[in-house]
């Protein structure tokens, strides 16, 4: 387990750096929202296509792993959804309760991505690049869905779609896809400077999930809170892994999807529940604990899971 903490803590010593520069008065509120588009249109598919480009994929079983990634998120989102007359007999609102279902099956494959990098060989980086592009449509068409429910809204199905299909993320895996499938790489000095490029990502980025954290003490113990934190952090890893050794995954592979399961949750989905009319305030303050919760909890299922899975 040291050696894992060793390696997640300069992680998340950038997300703390990210909240820490963001309360001084160096850099304009502007500055932060156009380092989070930044991140979102160029450096992130960037990286994501750099990296699924250069991978080698030739030990890794990738259908099992996708599919066990995408059954245990769909398992925690009934479960969520399950769970709604207990939450609402112990006082969260029907907004709330939109917030506590993206809380508790959005994932942050951004901070996935940076412990891959650190410890991981390239293909577990691919993995985890190709398991966002994967997820990012059945989650947010989920999430689209609980918050119109549970809000009364009434959101324009056919325009979310049209927006995940020329996501910046779907459609850099998309292009790295078919140029694996090409007999011909890019050009090296390009392929290089597009991995220069992808490489600011995850400083960048980590600096970017810090700086939207946000702390409100009222909220802290509040069940909308604590629940999507259980089910992400306990709930999510515990499942997934267990059908990934009911299946006879084991070694890297089993790392890979419990580094999956164990993020805390996305910070994206603020602004969804933002535009729509879930509860904003509360889906920070939940990705702020869960964010500080996985410090500690990160490393801990990672070294659980080395030992039973023999990584």
């Amino acid at each position: 387990m040291a050696i894992t903490f060793a390696a997640i803590a300069p992680i998340f010593l950038l997300i703390f750096a990210g909240n820490g520069l963001r309360r001084l008065s160096l850099f304009e509120p502007t500055f932060w929202r156009g380092l989070d588009r930044m991140g979102y249109y160029v450096l992130y598919p960037v990286l994501l296509f750099t990296t699924i480009v250069r991978a080698d994929f030739g030990g890794l079983t990738l259908g099992w792993l996708i599919g066990i990634l995408l059954v245990a998120v769909m398992a925690i989102g009934a479960l969520t959804l399950a769970l709604w007359p207990a939450l609402r007999a112990r006082g969260v609102t029907r907004p709330g309760f939109s917030s506590v279902f993206q809380a508790a099956v959005r994932w942050n494959g951004f901070i996935a991505l940076a412990v891959a990098e650190a410890m991981f060989p390239p293909e577990g980086a691919a993995m985890v690049a190709l398991a966002m592009a994967v997820v990012i449509i059945p989650i947010n068409v989920a999430c689209v869905s609980v918050i119109a429910w549970f809000t009364d809204a009434t959101p324009n199905l056919r325009g979310t779609l049209a927006k995940i299909a020329v996501n910046p993320l779907i459609v850099a895996t998309a292009l790295a896809i078919v140029l694996r499938l090409l007999p011909w790489p890019l050009p090296g000095p390009i392929m290089e400077a597009l991995h220069l490029l992808g490489r600011a990502a995850l400083g960048m980025g980590l600096l970017a999930i810090g700086a939207g954290l946000k702390v409100d003490r009222r909220t802290l113990s509040a069940w909308a809170i604590a629940t999507p934190t259980v089910l992400k952090l306990v709930g999510l890893p515990v499942v997934m892994i267990g059908l990934a050794m009911l299946v006879g995954i084991e070694g890297p592979e089993l790392s890979y999807l419990a580094l999956c399961a164990s993020v805390p949750t996305a910070m994206n989905g603020y602004v969804l529940a933002r535009e729509m009319g879930g509860d904003a305030e509360a889906y920070a303050a939940t990705v702020t604990v869960q964010t500080a919760i996985a410090f500690l909890s990160m490393p801990a299922v990672l070294a659980i899971v080395a030992q039973l899975g023999g990584a």
